[in-house]
Formats: structure tokens, C-alpha cells, sequence
């Protein structure tokens, strides 16, 4: 009896043994597993997160280039801006000189010769302006036919003059006829050119309804 029992716990022991052996082994071998397979991620997990945090931060090449682009399209619009603020001034500059130039040709009288063909047109301008009817050629033909075209021609010698109020200038007007039919705008002067022609012309529109109508002494 003594012997079976010391057999049994000898083989007790034993067994006892080898599953603390065995399980000291599998305890080892997943200690040293568990640093192998640790020391990997901790590598994967810095590699993956240097180059996440990276793209995320601009370098200094790419800001020089932000910034010379910015100041490329800056000096663009200041370009812009100042080539259509000349543009801009050049247009005004010249609607301004048009604008001049037709102000003054509108100002500048209109010239005319100083013979009988520039006192004629003068006065047909000045008919014109005053509704008197008339033409170039009934002018002309009634002054060749009354003073030959002498501004200074004096009649002395028809029943006006015997009255005391001769006939002068290109159509021979009397000093009365001329005051009542002067054409405002002309000189108040009997032998003027240009007055007396329009005076005329206005006198020979009342009574024989134009200038053009009158081929002899009126």
C-alpha cells in the first residue's frame, strides 16, 4: 500500500509537470510571436502616417509659386486697368477736340469777297435767313441794269433827285425806301452792298412778290 500511493503521486507530479512545461512553452512562444508581430505594425503605422501628415502641408516651393502666380495676376489687372484708363482718356480727349473743331467751324462766319459776286451771295443768305424771295440772277441782272455794279452810283438827275432824295447804291434805293424796308442784321447805311441790296429785295417782294420780278424801273 505505501508504494501505490507513492507511484500515484510520482505520476501525479509528473503530469502535473509537464502541462506546466507545456503551457510555459505556449506561454513563451506567444510572448515572443506577440513582440515579433508588434514591432511591424509600429513600422507600417509610421510609414503610413509620415506621409499623410506630409500632403497636408504645403512647402516652400509651392508657396513661392502661389505667391508669384498671385503677383503675376495682380500686375495683369494693373495692366488692364491702366490701359483702359488711357483708352478711356484718349476717347474723351478726342470727342472733346471734335467736339472743339465743330464748335468752331460753327462760330467761324462764313467769308465772303468783297466784289459784287460775295455781296450778292451775302445777301442771299441773309434773304434766306428772312424769308425774302429772290435769286442769284434777278439780282444781279436788276443791280448791272440800275448802277452797272457801282456801290457809289447816285442818280442826280429823275424826279427823286428833283425832290431831294436821290436813288444810290447797286439797285438805286431812296433814302425813305431804305428806312422802311432795312433788313435787320445789315448795316444802317444806304450805299452798304449788302444793305442796300436787301432792302431792295425786301421792298420789290412787297410789291411785286419778288426781286425776280422786277426787269425795269421800280
Amino acid at each position: 500500500m505505501p508504494r501505490l500511493t507513492t507511484i500515484r503521486i510520482t505520476r501525479s507530479h509528473k503530469l502535473a509537470a509537464a502541462v506546466l512545461v507545456a503551457a510555459g512553452s505556449v506561454t513563451a512562444v506567444a510572448a515572443t510571436g506577440g513582440q515579433s508581430d508588434a514591432r511591424p505594425v509600429e513600422a507600417r503605422s509610421s510609414v503610413a502616417v509620415q506621409p499623410v501628415a506630409a500632403a497636408g502641408v504645403p512647402t516652400a516651393k509651392d508657396a513661392a509659386k502661389k505667391a508669384a502666380e498671385e503677383t503675376a495676376a495682380k500686375k495683369a489687372a494693373a495692366t488692364r486697368e491702366a490701359t483702359a484708363e488711357k483708352d478711356a482718356a484718349e476717347k474723351d480727349r478726342t470727342e472733346k477736340q471734335a467736339a472743339n473743331r465743330s464748335t468752331e467751324r460753327k462760330a467761324a462766319p462764313k467769308q465772303y469777297k468783297n466784289n459784287l459776286d460775295g455781296w450778292i451771295r451775302e445777301s442771299l443768305d441773309i434773304m434766306e435767313k428772312k424769308n425774302i424771295p429772290g435769286s442769284y440772277e434777278g439780282l444781279h441782272r436788276n443791280i448791272m441794269r440800275e448802277s452797272s455794279g457801282d456801290p457809289n452810283a447816285v442818280n442826280d438827275w429823275d424826279i427823286n433827285a428833283r425832290n431831294g432824295v436821290p436813288s444810290k447804291g447797286l439797285l438805286q434805293v431812296i433814302q425813305p425806301t431804305f428806312d422802311a424796308y432795312h433788313v435787320s442784321g445789315t448795316p444802317k447805311k444806304l450805299t452798304d452792298p449788302v444793305a442796300n441790296i436787301t432792302a431792295a429785295a425786301n421792298y420789290a417782294a412787297d410789291r411785286y412778290g419778288s426781286i425776280d420780278n422786277v426787269d425795269s424801273a421800280y
